[in-house]
């Protein structure tokens, strides 16, 4: 049996991903096989795995942080939301259906023996399994029928760190509020603490954390330091929509990224966020848009909604403006779909009926029940604009969408499915105007590096050659640099002896 660890928040945000990723780095590198598990998810940034199975993408990170293949079993359930009371359920990586949070709530208990099972495979794998919360533990209204935090923690016998976000403000009350809501026997499960994302002298803080262990009666394990790590995150608390309105002032190229209310997948942009010469700004309203080198429209939970939120705050029009005058746009997956002439929804997969795209594209789009999940390869045809130097270059990621595409013209690129090993065609160009449904097709550094050149070529600048980054090398840093920062900061000899290692 593998031994277990469990991560729980004082809320959502407080670093229980991030704190997953660093130990599963951690006990890889002590020699453990190690895997991440979270029976319960809700996030829009999603991840297919190679046998075509969606799960959160927290997972996949930790996943790779522990240097395995991330699996369906790492995350049973997946909810993502399609508004404000309602998410596509997936269960066991494919999807279950839509349910409204009630009817979602009155359900969750019977997908009990699916987070058993997945568990179970896990368990007979790995060494340690890192187990993350969601949210609170101290929700009072949702504990009857909890099964993703000490509900899962009392069916696994998991003990748990209590993690609180000190950058925000009233950890000390975020952390004795959470443990005092608590039942006894939940309480005692709770076997440490942690004060996440410290900035500062940390003898400063001594004080306050003698009164927290004396007040809680649990050990602070832990006072993390605010670490500048570039980890893929998964849902709409990221500071990277905050961080990315100005932008970086030296950066030659400016790339705006348009923030819709159900932005999706947002991780296909790490790669052009870390290139020097970039500045990649999120957008949401018509006057932080000004006059960018290239828009890109994003992917989202729901693509009929979102473009009718563009068209009501201005940010179409504005688009379409900038489209006229020659600007580069490119369309990823529901951005995609938003470029052509007419989206259609006769199931009521999302809004229903029948709304006119952007009229960018020669493309129309049907939504249909069956969901596309798979991973591909791919090569650029000769496409034409601005992008042009592309055509040749290769890439990889996924697919990941509702709804089929349809045009008179031949796609902007070729692919392989990687699952199935169907070959196909994706996409479309038409001038400056680009679409695709794949999902990371900037995340090859040859790829990044064209976009960045004909970016400069039409504004008539040139950029030192740039040094080549390797994503994937560059990832393996980031979580060495998280590892090193927690074991620094944090008690691992009793973290290794609350775990009975």
């Amino acid at each position: 049996m593998a031994k277990t660890i469990m991560i729980q928040g004082t809320m959502s945000g407080a670093g229980k991903s991030f704190l997953c990723a660093g130990l599963c780095r951690i006990f890889r590198q002590d020699g453990y096989k190690t895997a991440p598990f979270k029976s319960q998810n809700m996030a829009l940034n999603s991840f297919i795995t190679r046998d075509g199975l969606e799960i959160g993408r927290a997972q996949a990170v930790q996943a790779e942080a522990a240097r395995i293949e991330p699996a369906a079993e790492m995350n049973p359930i997946l909810l993502k939301p399609t508004n404000d009371t309602g998410s596509q359920v997936i269960v066991n990586g494919e999807v279950f259906g839509n349910m409204s949070a009630r009817e979602y709530f009155a359900y969750k208990k019977k997908l009990v023996p699916d987070i058993m099972k997945a568990f179970k495979k896990l368990d007979e794998k790995y060494d340690i399994i890192v187990i993350e919360g969601a949210g609170s533990p101290a929700e009072i209204n949702l504990k009857s029928e909890d099964i993703v935090n000490m509900g899962l923690a009392r069916l696994l016998d998991a003990p748990v760190l209590l993690a609180g976000d000190i950058d925000r403000g009233g950890v000390f009350a975020q952390l004795l509020g959470t443990v005092m809501l608590l039942e006894q026997e939940e309480k005692a499960r709770i076997k440490g603490l942690i004060v996440n994302k410290f900035r500062g002298d940390k003898t400063i803080l001594n004080p306050g954390i003698t009164m927290l262990e004396e007040r809680g009666g649990i050990p602070v394990v832990g006072v993390t330091p605010y670490l500048p790590v570039q980890i893929e995150e998964e849902d709409s608390l990221t500071e990277r929509f905050l961080g990315g309105r100005t932008g970086k002032s030296h950066a030659q190229i400016d790339i705006a990224v348009i923030l819709m209310p159900r932005i999706s997948n947002f991780t296909d942009f790490m790669l052009l966020e870390n290139c020097s010469e970039v500045s990649l700004r999120y957008v949401r309203r018509v006057s932080d848009l000004k006059r960018p080198d290239m828009i890109i429209l994003p992917g989202t939970k729901n693509t009929m909604g979102d473009l009718l939120w563009m068209r009501k705050s201005g940010i179409e029009a504005a688009v379409l403006k900038a489209a006229e005058d020659g600007t580069v746009i490119f369309g990823i997956c529901g951005g995609y779909q938003m470029l052509g002439e007419v989206l259609c929804d006769p199931l009521e997969v999302e809004n229903g009926g029948t709304v006119r795209g952007m009229g960018l594209l020669p493309i129309e789009t049907v939504f249909t029940r069956e969901k596309t999940r798979t991973r591909v390869e791919g090569t650029f045809a000769a496409i034409e604009g601005t992008l042009g130097s592309l055509t040749g270059s290769s890439f990889e990621g996924y697919e990941i969408h509702m709804g089929e595409t349809k045009s008179a013209y031949k796609g902007m690129a070729e692919i392989t499915d990687t699952v199935s090993g169907r070959k196909s065609c994706d996409g479309l160009s038409k001038g400056n105007i680009y679409g695709t449904y794949v999902h990371g097709i900037f995340d090859k550094d040859e790829v990044a590096d064209k976009i960045i050149e004909s970016l400069a070529n039409r504004k008539g600048i040139q950029i030192t050659k740039r040094k080549g980054m390797d994503f994937k090398e560059f990832r393996e840093m980031q979580y060495d640099i998280l590892a090193s920062g927690l074991r620094e900061h944090m008690d691992m000899k009793m973290i290794y002896e609350i775990m009975g290692l």
